[in-house]
């Protein structure tokens, strides 16, 4: 399954991440981008970390036969894929998060960000917010759209 859509200029657009499968279809995809990842070794990766996954339930998660796994099962989630474990939440107001944050290390690994200088950031990181605004301001300077503070290109007063 393709979980992400991409827009005219090539851009991901957002996945719409609803049901537990598609989550961690996406995470699949994002974690280990070009990799066939099998329940197996996906539970190992879950051990190593300290949680417990069965192989077998994650290939059932995989293939849209488990919808409502336990707590448990979501922070055995969450640790296989070094995210919050919210995420597979229903409702969860995480998935935005982690999706910004996924694109963020994307645009770092393709050079579209080369660095980020941040003052008073604990360590925890960016806020998400924050960083949904960084991208955002990404996203209008590289569709041309950057006119800065003073309505000039790139910001310079004209």
């Amino acid at each position: 399954m393709d979980v992400g859509t991409l827009m005219d200029n090539g851009e991901e657009r957002t996945p719409k991440l609803t049901t537990l499968q598609q989550k961690v279809e996406y995470m699949v995809e994002k974690t280990f981008p070009g990799e066939k990842i099998s329940g197996r070794v996906f539970a190992d990766l879950v051990k190593e970390r300290g949680g417990s996954l069965s192989h077998s339930y994650f290939s059932n998660i995989l293939a849209g036969k488990v919808t409502n796994p336990s707590e448990e099962i979501l922070k055995a989630l969450g640790l296989g894929f070094g995210v919050d474990w919210r995420f597979f939440k229903d409702e969860s107001e995480v998935v935005d998060d982690v999706v910004a944050g996924l694109q963020f290390l994307a645009k770092r690994r393709t050079g579209e960000i080369s660095g980020l200088a941040g003052r008073g950031i604990d360590d925890d990181g960016l806020d998400p917010e924050l960083l949904q605004f960084v991208l955002s301001l990404l996203e209008d300077n590289k569709d041309g759209r950057d006119n800065g503070p003073e309505g000039a290109p790139g910001g310079q007063p004209g």
